[in-house]
C-alpha cells in the first residue's frame, strides 16, 4: 500500500457508542479513512464486499450474524485483515476468532476511563500496522483438528513424571524458545499441532499479548497437540514435552541449576517489549547448544539480541520467512543482523521441530 494512500477502515460493532468512539478517534488520524460503519454481521458483510476496505475492526457479539459467521464467510470470499475488539470476559472467543483468520485483537475495557483511552490508542496502532503486512497477505486460518477440544491425548503426559518433589527430574534434550507478536497466535497453533508425542524437547514462548489472555491462549495450545502447555508460573520445572507461555505484563527467564526452572517477574526499565523475548533468549543461551531459538511474525526487533547470544554459544536460530510471516519485522531484523542459521516458511519450521531427536 503506497504511504500516500489512506488505509480504508470498516468499523463493525453493535454498540452505536463504541462505533462513534472508534470513528471519532480516527478523525484525528490522517493516515486512515473510515469508509463505513455497521451494527450487525449481515450489514458488515454487505459493506465489506461493496467497499472492499483494507482493514476491519470487529466486535464478535452482534445480532443477525455474529462475528464468527462473518469471519468464516469473509475469509473465504474476500480475505481481509480483521482486528477483533472484545471484552476480557470473551477471551475464549478471541482465540476462536484468531483461528478463523482474524489478524489480531484489542481487549475492550469493562468501563469508561483511562483503559478506554488506551484501547482506542491500541486500535489505532494495530490499524496502522496494516501497512506492514506482507503484500500477499491471506489470513492464516488454522483448521480444527479432529478431537482438538477433547481431553488430553494419549501420551500427553509422557516424560513429565510426578509433579511432587519426590519425582526424579529429567531435563529436556532440547529447549525451543519462541518469540512472536502480531500473527503469532495462529502461527504458534500451527507449530504446536505438528509436534509429535515422541518429542523430548521443552517449549518456552514469549508472545506479545495482554495479560488475562495468555492463560486462555496456553490452554488452546495445550489442546492443539501432545505437549502439555500452561501459562508459566514462577519456579516451574522445565521438563521434556512441556510448554510454557509467558504471562502478559510479565517476563520469563530460564534459571539454570541442578534443575531447569523458570523465573517469572515484572519487566525491567530497559525492557522495550513485554513479554520480552530478548530476556528469555539471553537466559536460555546458558545451556546452548541445546537451544533452538525461533523468531516468528511480528513488528520490531525483539529477540535479536538474545538470538545472537544463543548463536554465539552454539545454538540454532530460525527465522520465519517473508513468505509466511504476517508481519516480517522481527524475523527480518534477525536476518539483517546476520545471526540466523535457517530462514524457513512456517510449515517447514514445524517440520524441523517435529524431526528433533526423541
Amino acid at each position: 500500500m503506497p504511504p500516500s494512500t489512506p488505509i480504508r477502515l470498516l468499523v463493525v460493532d453493535d454498540s452505536a457508542y463504541n462505533r462513534r468512539n472508534i470513528v471519532d478517534v480516527f478523525q484525528r488520524v490522517p493516515e486512515v479513512e473510515v469508509v463505513g460503519k455497521a451494527g450487525d454481521g449481515e450489514e458488515a458483510l454487505k459493506l465489506a464486499f461493496t467497499l472492499r476496505p483494507d482493514v476491519i475492526t470487529l466486535d464478535l457479539e452482534m445480532p443477525r450474524m455474529d462475528g464468527f459467521t462473518f469471519l468464516r464467510i469473509l475469509m473465504v470470499k474476500q480475505p481481509t485483515p480483521v482486528i477483533v475488539v472484545s471484552s476480557y470476559a470473551q477471551r475464549e472467543n478471541v482465540f476462536k476468532a484468531l483461528e478463523l483468520g482474524a489478524l489480531d485483537f484489542v481487549p475492550k475495557p469493562d468501563r469508561v476511563g483511562p483503559d478506554a483511552t488506551e484501547t482506542l490508542e491500541q486500535i489505532v496502532q494495530k490499524v496502522l500496522l496494516v501497512r506492514s503486512l506482507r503484500p500477499s497477505f491471506v489470513p492464516s486460518v488454522v483448521s480444527r483438528r479432529q478431537g482438538s477440544d477433547a481431553s488430553v491425548p494419549e501420551g500427553k503426559l509422557a516424560g513429565i513424571g510426578s509433579i511432587g518433589s519426590i519425582a526424579v527430574y529429567k531435563p529436556p534434550k532440547q529447549l525451543v524458545v519462541i518469540a512472536s507478536s502480531t500473527g503469532g497466535p495462529g502461527a504458534l497453533l500451527q507449530l504446536f499441532a505438528r509436534i509429535p508425542r515422541t518429542t523430548a524437547a521443552a517449549f518456552l514462548v514469549a508472545q506479545h499479548m495482554p495479560d488475562k489472555f495468555t492463560r486462555t491462549f496456553a490452554e488452546r495450545l495445550d489442546k492443539r497437540g501432545p505437549v502439555r502447555t500452561v501459562e508459566a508460573s514462577d519456579a516451574d520445572l522445565v521438563r521434556p514435552q512441556t510448554g510454557f507461555v509467558c504471562p502478559g505484563r510479565k517476563c520469563m527467564e530460564l534459571v539454570v541449576g541442578p534443575e531447569l526452572r523458570l523465573r517469572i517477574g515484572p519487566p525491567l526499565p530497559n525492557d522495550r517489549y513485554v513479554p520480552c523475548a530478548d530476556r528469555l533468549f539471553l537466559s536460555a543461551a546458558q545451556i546452548a547448544p541445546k537451544v533452538i531459538a525461533v523468531i516468528l511474525t511480528g513488528m520490531g526487533d525483539d529477540g535479536v539480541a538474545g538470538a545472537r547470544a544463543i548463536r554465539d554459544a552454539g545454538g540454532v536460530v530460525i527465522a520465519e520467512s517473508q513468505e509466511t510471516a504476517v508481519v516480517y519485522g522481527m524475523p527480518a531484523a534477525a536476518v539483517r543482523a546476520g545471526i540466523v542459521s535457517k530462514v524457513l516458511p512456517l510449515p517447514a519450521i514445524g517440520d524441523f521441530l517435529a524431526q528433533l531427536p526423541p
